[in-house]
């Protein structure tokens, strides 16, 4: 039979979702915003702290003046959940551009025809760096309000955090888009 030149659906959805994914996680993790803390007491109330996995910023919304790499006095980066995320969510990304090269290799690479295991092995590895990322998301929101902070604040969700999940949840569908090229190996043999 003669190859075509399309390029299979579930290829071109995984390819799609997971650099967008790649984006989201890259920004959740170096952007300094998993959780907020306004309301601090003995603080002018429009001040709020953001505190990321990699640093804490103080903003004073009325002005816009913002300054970061405050003094952790509270513990918050030695906290096992935060711990974990500066662990996972940078290793995630790593796997992520790995299994973008693999999926890239897979799809077409200057072949008349997709290999179609390959991209099902991208599939998976991109599936794992997706976990590998939504596992830290969600432990560090499951003990949000656990993690240390002056008593009396206000806490809520930052954007990064946010960011985290949505860009984990792109690369797992992504993965599982090219997993489904395996179908493909099954009906060729």
């Amino acid at each position: 039979h003669l190859p075509s030149m399309r390029t299979p659906t579930e290829m071109i959805v995984g390819l799609v979702l997971c650099p967008c994914g790649l984006l989201l996680t890259l920004t959740g993790t170096l952007a300094p915003n998993w959780r907020q803390v306004s309301l601090v007491p003995d603080q002018p109330v429009d001040v709020v702290w953001e505190q990321g996995i990699w640093d804490i910023c103080r903003e004073r919304q009325s002005t816009h003046d913002r300054l970061c790499g405050q003094a952790d006095e509270l513990g918050y980066f030695e906290q096992v959940p935060v711990r974990v995320a500066q662990g996972l969510m940078p290793s995630s990304l790593v796997v992520t551009l790995l299994g973008l090269v693999v999926a890239a290799l897979g799809v077409r690479c200057w072949q008349p025809e997709p290999r179609h295991l390959v991209a099902g092995v991208a599939g998976l590895v991109l599936l794992l760096s997706g976990l590998m990322s939504l596992v830290p998301s969600s432990w560090y929101t499951q003990e949000l309000w656990a993690l240390p902070a002056p008593a009396g604040s206000t806490l809520t969700v930052g954007y990064s955090l946010v960011l985290s999940y949505l860009g984990s949840c792109l690369e797992i569908l992504g993965g599982l888009a090219l997993a489904l090229s395996f179908h493909h190996c099954c009906k060729e043999r």
